[in-house]
């Protein structure tokens, strides 16, 4: 889903006003859109930074992933943490993007096979590309992306 229109408010909604029955929502369009995963072994997501997590009282992309596991039928694991804090993404460039989360991922431990990594919203794909980073030297041998929005440039 492009990120215009109506998409930011739904994703604000969603992700700062606490409207959390959105991520139903949300998973639905992205079921609806992608076939599912015919060779992952398992969902992951971006985990969450601890300060907006506790601020939101939810955490957007593990909701996310989890609805789509069980549309799916695949498993759902937290196979990454935060290695360090990042500052906010919003309103940096693309090179200050991919600075602000460089090394900022770690594997919770080793992985394999094929792992959909899901976000909420795709930006840059400085979080992602830091996260896969992170599972690729942990073992995983392909990543797909999978986010409920990406913003078109």
């Amino acid at each position: 889903m492009a990120y215009d229109g109506a998409v930011p408010t739904f994703v604000s909604a969603w992700k700062e006003h606490g409207l959390r029955t959105l991520a139903q929502t949300a998973a639905e369009l992205v079921a609806a859109t992608l076939p599912a995963p015919s060779k992952a072994s398992v969902i992951t997501y971006i985990p969450p930074d601890d300060d907006r997590s506790i601020r939101r009282g939810h955490h957007p992309a593990e909701a996310l992933a989890r609805i789509l596991a069980s549309r799916w039928q695949l498993p759902v694991q937290p196979l990454l943490m935060r290695s360090r804090h990042v500052e906010r993404q919003r309103g940096l460039s693309r090179d200050e993007r991919r600075r602000n989360v460089r090394g900022a991922f770690r594997s919770r431990g080793s992985v394999g096979g094929r792992i959909v990594l899901v976000d909420d919203v795709y930006t840059t794909g400085a979080t992602v590309g830091a996260a896969a980073t992170a599972l690729r030297a942990a073992g995983a041998r392909r990543i797909e992306v999978v986010t409920f929005a990406r913003a078109v440039r």
